[in-house]
């Protein structure tokens, strides 16, 4: 059976016309009997005019040599057979192609069937993405040279370590304490251990977090603050960096700053309590010569008398105001949040005898809980609400005090409607016997304020104030809930 009336029985040239492979048929002749519209786009001949050629028209290599198709010696079907044709423009043409030989249903040879891939654009885009990878890795390497540079060149010693924990580089300053340790187990030879550190954080570096640790080293009886952080990247991290930070003289240094801080607050306190032990009678004494001698005394005796119990009374509250300070840091936190509205309502309840003094109208919103000590706390309220009262309630009864939560603080606002403080003061308020121009010719320690300060300190916060839309003043209290 001719070839034409085999396709002629197969009613596929609309589907041959539009598959991505470029296809073509020949006869025993070797001369192009079918030629598809991918085949005229791939080589640049129409079907027009590779119709009736033999098919070396393509000089296709290794074709022109040698050509397997019917050649009983090459077994059919060809699959995946790399070749060259000349396109019709002259360049030469990278090809994928596979053969076989077309039958009649007797076993008849009636041709042959090639379908052919260009390989050109895959050729390009490997080239291009050897080309990518190579650059990639060069910029890598020169990165990784120049990290490595820059932890070489360190005053602070530094290493890095794979999953294994085994050390795979360490710079300069580090050799001067380890030696050449590069393929050594770091616990080995930083800590002296057979096994892994129990605090060991690497699980938790090759999952992307930076940890920061106290450790030290027995190699030279020194204290370090380790950074250990992903490498190379937090993204696709495979091992570890660790940045060694000698930290023994600020140790040392915040070891000296705490005794001194008890010894200063064991001698306040002590201070305190015995100075207050003879007031106590002083101040009884005076009340009684006013009570039963006042009338025997002239006015001048009668004035020296209310100086006594005046100064009396203003030193104890000086002396109050000072053990509340030396208090501040020897407390324990409580092991659940205190419910600080609660703690302010008593608070107000305590300062009564103020509120209907100077009239004021005290509101209380829903403040959020925190690990404070409740005496603290107390002090902390007692004190910012006592300096609303003393200072602004007279001008304005209205005073505030509301809260809320932030991501990992909590910020306590008291807000007055009082003259205010003058923009050059607001600092200075909160330093011990600070007091801004607006308490001129008011009795007050100047502690009260420093108080809350050093609470707000205490628990890694801070205070300021800020000036009350309308006038006044904003008191504000920001703190964490555990300690430094």
């Amino acid at each position: 059976m001719p070839i034409h009336r085999l396709l002629a029985e197969y009613p596929l040239d609309a589907l041959l016309q539009t598959i991505p492979t470029g296809l073509f048929l020949v006869d025993t002749k070797q001369k192009v009997v079918y030629w598809n519209g991918e085949a005229e786009r791939l080589t640049g001949y129409s079907a027009a005019e590779a119709l009736g050629q033999h098919c070396s028209f393509l000089s296709g290599l290794p074709c022109g040599k040698f050509c397997g198709l019917f050649n009983d010696q090459v077994k059919k079907p060809v699959i995946g057979v790399a070749c060259t044709i000349r396109h019709k423009d002259g360049r030469r043409v990278e090809l994928t192609k596979n053969v076989n030989l077309l039958r009649d249903k007797s076993g008849k040879v009636l041709g042959g069937i090639e379908a052919f891939i260009d390989l050109s654009q895959q050729k390009q885009q490997e080239g291009e993405l050897r080309r990518a990878v190579a650059d990639q890795t060069s910029e890598l390497q020169r990165e990784k040279a120049s990290l490595r540079a820059v932890l070489d060149g360190m005053v602070d010693p530094a290493y890095i370590c794979d999953s294994e924990f085994r050390i795979t580089f360490i710079n300069r300053a580090m050799r001067e304490i380890s030696g050449e340790a590069v393929g050594e187990r770091c616990y080995q030879i930083f800590h002296g251990r057979q096994e892994p550190c129990e605090s060991c954080p690497l699980q938790e570096v090759l999952e992307g977090a930076v940890i920061q640790q106290e450790r030290r080293l027995e190699a030279t009886g020194r204290t370090y603050e380790i950074v250990h952080s992903p490498y190379p990247t937090s993204e696709s991290p495979s091992r570890k960096l660790g940045v060694f930070r000698d930290i023994t003289e600020r140790k040392e240094a915040e070891k000296r700053l705490q005794q001194a801080n008890r010894e200063l607050d064991a001698f306040v306190s002590t201070v305190s309590h015995d100075l207050r032990s003879p007031l106590t009678p002083l101040i009884g004494f005076a009340e009684l010569l006013e009570e039963r001698y006042s009338e025997q005394l002239d006015l001048i005796g009668q004035e020296c008398l209310a100086e006594i119990k005046k100064t009396a009374h203003k030193m104890e509250d000086l002396l109050e105001d000072l053990l509340a300070l030396a208090r501040v840091g020897q407390l324990k936190d409580p092991d659940k949040p205190v419910d600080t509205t609660r703690l302010v309502e008593d608070v107000k309840v305590e300062l009564a005898d103020k509120i209907v003094k100077y009239q004021a109208r005290v509101t209380i919103g829903r403040l959020p809980q925190v690990l404070v000590p409740e005496p603290l706390l107390a002090d902390l309220f007692r004190n910012l609400l006592a300096n609303a009262l003393y200072y602004a309630a007279e001008y304005d009864p209205r005073i505030e005090i509301v809260g809320k939560q932030l991501p990992d603080r909590v910020q306590f606002r008291v807000i007055d409607h009082g003259p205010g403080v003058p923009e050059n003061e607001r600092e200075e308020i909160f330093e011990p016997f600070k007091r801004g121009s607006s308490g001129a010719g008011r009795s007050g320690t100047g502690i009260g304020l420093a108080t809350v300060a050093k609470i707000a300190r205490l628990f890694k916060g801070s205070t300021w104030l800020e000036e009350t839309p309308g006038g006044g003043a904003t008191m504000i209290v920001e703190i964490a809930s555990g300690k430094e």
